[in-house]
């Protein structure tokens, strides 16, 4: 089953919603930012994206900036900060099977579908 990490306010985000629902392809809406994915669902995650936890973190975020920049974090805690601060997780992710994507740009997504 296919799986999108999605939030509504991101337009990336809503451009990948789009291009799921233009395939015609069943899937499952994850509205991370109300259903925050436990550490060990973030690590599988990160796992199956091949990245570093750090290559997930939005560094434009304000909350990024204000508490954590500046810092030397393992990627334990670069985790256990997206858990608690969802808004730092990248978006859009999209899972199918064994493989995942961020999509962006959007058009990524296709690779997987």
């Amino acid at each position: 089953m296919i799986k999108i990490y999605h939030n509504n306010r991101c337009s990336k985000s809503r451009c990948g919603l789009q291009i799921l629902e233009d395939s015609g392809k069943d899937f499952e809406v994850v509205k991370y930012l109300e259903d925050t994915p436990s550490i060990d669902e973030l690590t599988e995650l990160i796992k199956l994206l091949g990245i570093s936890p750090l290559q997930l973190v939005r560094k434009g975020e304000a909350i990024w900036k204000e508490n954590f920049k500046t810092k030397q974090l393992s990627d334990n805690e670069l985790i256990e900060a997206m858990v608690k601060y969802p808004k730092l997780i990248e978006r859009p992710i999209v899972i199918n099977r064994n493989k995942a994507v961020i999509g962006r740009p959007p058009e990524r997504i296709l690779e997987i579908i």
